[in-house]
């Protein structure tokens, strides 16, 4: 065990263009949420700045870290890579509301020349709106899960490190576009939440269910990858996909059903209120 951690932290290097990629990202919302923190403090608050420096780091460690070295050896940890950057990057970014902060700590000339066009353009804004839509957003994200789990695509991806990144590109995009459906951060205009939403996060919840289920009751293992390259760790294929299923089964189920008991409590009690209210 020892000496199998000791070479997956010895072929490790620091990935250069991630590691640029998550610093400037951190630093131009830095800025830009000292910026706006000047005419909305209580808008912009302490915890909206953690929140989003934490998605940054979770993303570096899930893809930038060794832990992506132990992604590749071992089933159940390339399950909670999966599930970082699907359920808990994505809501953290987008807790910290991180669209005017990543503006305006943008220098004043790439917004006037660059970021002004673009936001101009019709297409490009009816194309963010149309993403953005809770029937699009739900099969996009889990098209994406799904699709990455058929077990060609799955080997293929481990086995050509460019593909791995899309993987991990698609994972992540299509989860902002699900978490921002349920978010809507500022300055998206807000709307309000209805029993539709249940529906969009228990719906999501049994597509994860299904998926873990097989994988941990199908009886054999799934992705020959891990059969072909090796067994650094020296543990059961089928034990090791039984314990991703069962990662990726509670703590997926628990990123879902959490916040649908959360806005099902606010809408009853709202429904609640409301009645009394008439009475």
């Amino acid at each position: 065990m020892s000496l199998a951690v000791e070479e997956i932290f010895n072929e490790w290097t620091l990935p250069i263009w991630l590691t640029l990629s998550v610093l400037i990202a951190a630093l131009l919302y830095v800025r830009g949420w000292f910026a706006i923190r000047k005419t909305r403090k209580e808008q912009f608050t302490d915890m909206h700045l953690m929140s989003f420096l934490s998605g940054l780091a979770i993303l570096w460690l899930a893809i930038g870290s060794p832990m992506d070295g132990f992604a590749d050896a071992l089933l159940s940890a390339h399950m909670i890579e999966h599930l970082l950057l699907m359920s808990v990057v994505p809501p953290l970014l987008l807790y910290g509301m991180p669209v005017v902060p990543l503006l305006r700590g943008l220098p004043r000339v790439v917004v006037k020349r660059v970021g002004g066009p673009l936001l101009r353009r019709r297409w490009l804004r009816a194309l963010g709106h149309g993403l953005v839509k809770p029937p699009v957003a739900w099969l996009l994200m889990n098209l994406s899960l799904l699709g990455w789990h058929v077990p060609t695509a799955y080997n293929f991806a481990l086995e050509h490190e460019n593909w791995h990144v899309v993987e991990h590109l698609c994972f992540l995009s299509t989860s902002l576009l699900f978490w921002w459906c349920v978010l809507r951060p500022w300055p998206a205009k807000k709307e309000e939440q209805n029993w539709g939403i249940l529906l969009y996060l228990v719906t999501a919840d049994a597509v994860n269910t299904m998926l873990s289920a097989f994988l941990a009751f199908c009886g054999r293992p799934v992705y020959s990858y891990y059969l072909t390259h090796g067994n650094l760790f020296q543990v059961s294929q089928l034990d090791d996909q039984v314990l991703g299923a069962v990662v990726m089964w509670v703590f997926g189920s628990t990123v879902f059903l959490v916040p649908a008991a959360m806005i099902t409590m606010r809408l009853a009690g709202f429904h609640s209120h409301e009645r009394r209210a008439r009475a």
